[in-house]
């Protein structure tokens, strides 16, 4: 069947640049989300050095955490941190409920490879769930993929029971995603034709090059792939890099070195100087915000 009006209406769009827009297969238990990130990578990449291989795969990691953030019902944060032997020991993006993202690349200084096994090749990816009212989760698989997106595909083959498809691509200044979702049986109870179902909406999927996921809206990128199919696509979700940090966390995270700590660092530089390495905002903290008159930490 045809996808609907509004789908058709908008197929000549560009791509919006950080949203999130979630569509629906009206005959199939099948559901999906795009994401688009421009400006908000950039505010995440332009406070770091990156080589282009680790800017790629930085902008894979954040459009992954916005994607599946999409499919909890939660009020909170997804985090996806990978360690690994390769070049990047660690890289650790986050999507907060209110699609706040940021992302950071730790030790990859010398970071100059360009494939995803040699970047963070040897490790673990773990998705951790913190709501801000509940238990938190964490899911944990082998980094065995040859891209980011194979591992996810991994990581939810082995932990969900509904199949879940990621679709990852990032230039280095733009990053885009799509995932499809298996819903529970509503609409196709027949176990063989719920399969069939979901081995079309893939194999349409798998057939977008790079530069299609990046540039096409979500409104051409499912026109394009499913104009035979009934979708229905949702208004946008706007995202923007914003970091957590505040002098009140920063103090907080520093009183955990203890009195004798703070002291030293005081005695010989007068000040305690704390930087976020998200966002490179520097917390200055004199001795009276630190320390009581007793020379115990405040709490």
């Amino acid at each position: 069947m045809p996808m609907d009006n509004e789908i058709d209406s908008q197929k000549t769009a560009q791509a919006a640049p950080d949203t999130s827009r979630r569509f629906l297969f009206d005959d199939a238990d099948i559901r999906g989300e795009t994401a688009y990130l421009d400006a908000a990578l950039r505010g995440i990449l332009d406070n770091h050095q990156y080589a282009p291989g680790v800017s790629r795969l930085i902008g894979e990691f954040v459009a992954a955490a916005v994607l599946i953030s999409s499919t909890l019902k939660f009020d909170g944060r997804l985090t996806l941190q990978a360690r690994s032997r390769g070049q990047v020991p660690l890289l650790m993006a986050e999507c907060t409920s209110a699609l706040d993202v940021r992302a950071i690349a730790r030790g990859a200084e010398k970071a100059t490879a360009l494939p995803f096994h040699e970047l963070i090749g040897e490790g673990q990816l773990a998705i951790t769930i913190e709501p801000n009212n509940g238990q938190r989760y964490q899911g944990i698989v082998p980094l065995s993929g040859a891209s980011l997106a194979e591992c996810l595909d991994a990581y939810f083959e082995q932990s969900e029971q509904l199949h879940t498809r990621l679709w990852l691509s990032c230039d280095g200044s733009r990053a885009a995603g799509l995932l499809l979702q298996q819903l529970p049986s509503k609409v196709t109870p027949d176990p063989v034709v719920r399969e069939e179902q979901w081995q079309h909406a893939c194999a349409l999927a798998a057939t977008i090059t790079t530069e299609e996921l990046l540039s096409l809206s979500s409104a051409d990128l499912l026109y394009r792939l499913y104009h035979q199919d009934q979708v229905r696509l949702f208004d946008p979700r706007f995202l923007q890099f914003h970091c957590s940090c505040t002098r009140d966390r920063s103090r907080r995270a520093l009183e955990s070195l203890g009195a004798a700590e703070i002291t030293s660092i005081l005695e010989e530089q007068g000040s305690v100087t704390m930087d976020c390495e998200f966002c490179n905002q520097r917390y200055v903290f004199a001795p009276d915000e630190l320390l009581s008159d007793g020379g115990k930490t405040l709490h």
